[in-house]
């Protein structure tokens, strides 16, 4: 199976069952037919910037954002409004907390913004780790950040 027919079949599994851990989700997909692995379908989350939203019996699980035909900072923006618990500075590192599930995908949206005063990012399921090029453009980055909450 092709890589978009399968990230389509991701699609319709989770927009239809609660799917909490991409262990579930592989288990699913084998369910229907479908020979994949766990990193294979790590990536494709990944890809498809699939975030953790709340689930009806009060854990997560896997959903669609809803911005993804938006261009990169109103993705951005989106994402922090609707997921952000704490913004930190330490020098030229800004940590951010946020729900779980959502730590990839901010840090890649804010790789993908091209911010010419960011280093590196690094995402986990519930933390972001900016490096900034100097402790200046650190505290300008947290600055754009915040603007992007209001």
């Amino acid at each position: 199976m092709k890589k978009a027919e399968r990230q389509q079949k991701i699609r319709e599994i989770i927009t239809s069952e609660s799917i909490e851990r991409q262990e579930d989700l592989v288990e699913r997909l084998r369910e229907l037919g479908l020979t994949v692995t766990q990193a294979t379908i790590s990536r494709d989350i990944k890809d498809m910037q699939l975030i953790k939203v709340p689930a009806d019996d009060g854990g997560y699980r896997y959903g669609i954002p809803a911005y993804h035909r938006q261009g990169h900072e109103s993705q951005l923006a989106a994402t922090l409004h609707d997921s952000l618990e704490q913004l930190k500075r330490n020098n030229c590192f800004l940590a951010l907390t946020v729900h779980p599930g959502n730590g990839p995908v901010v840090a890649t949206l804010i790789r993908k913004m091209d911010f010419p005063t960011v280093f590196t990012t690094i995402g986990d399921d519930g933390n972001v780790l900016v490096v900034c090029v100097s402790a200046d453009a650190a505290v300008k980055l947290e600055e754009k950040l915040n603007a992007m909450l209001d």
